[in-house]
């Protein structure tokens, strides 16, 4: 089982799928702190109510400072809107989600919304996510889980976010259980 940190920015979605899994018995992980760049993020609130250890912290020095006082195995970015840089033991084990099919609408200024626009301009007839290991190029790390949606015409960027972390919600429990199940170097020594 997966000791896990949670780094998050806006409303804890993915935090709440992770909470619910775990109740469940389908994620095999537990969450041993949550931390937001964001003071008044949802998420953080969410993540108390949850009874997880909650903070708020601004710049990797900070997060690495919390992170150092809980044992943990993977660091997952749950819609964490900053380029994170861990600590040397934890350089291979931080796990992010990306709401497009990498190598596609990836890179510096690609996230959230932006994604789903340029996929709309562009008349793209699929997307989907890609959960990936994550090192200090965005979206470059191994990936673990590609989920795909189709996309009719008729999509509006809005629609293409909702199918998109629809799969998103599937995705990353499944990535993380591959995770526990193989072990980290799996992924990085995979060609």
């Amino acid at each position: 089982m997966l000791k896990m940190a949670v780094l998050l920015s806006g409303s804890g979605r993915t935090l709440d799928n992770f909470h619910e899994r775990i109740g469940a018995g389908t994620l095999n992980a537990e969450i041993q702190v949550v931390i937001s760049n964001v003071g008044d993020a949802l998420g953080l609130e969410k993540a108390r109510r949850y009874g997880y250890p909650a903070f708020h912290a601004v710049g990797n020095k900070t997060v690495n400072e919390i992170l150092a006082d809980y044992t943990v195995d993977l660091i997952v970015l749950a819609g964490y809107l900053k380029l994170y840089v861990p600590p040397e033991e934890l350089k291979q084990r931080v796990l992010n989600i990306h709401p497009a099919l990498i190598p596609s609408f990836c890179g510096p200024g690609f996230y959230g919304h932006y994604v789903h626009e340029a996929v709309k301009k562009r008349g793209c007839q699929v997307s989907g996510c890609t959960v990936h290991f994550a090192n200090e190029v965005y979206d470059e790390g191994p990936i673990v889980v590609q989920q795909c949606v189709t996309l009719d015409d008729a999509d509006s960027p809005d629609d293409i976010a909702a199918k998109v972390f629809a799969v998103e919600c599937v995705a990353f429990p499944e990535a993380i259980n591959l995770v526990d199940e193989k072990g980290v170097d799996y992924f990085w020594n995979r060609k």
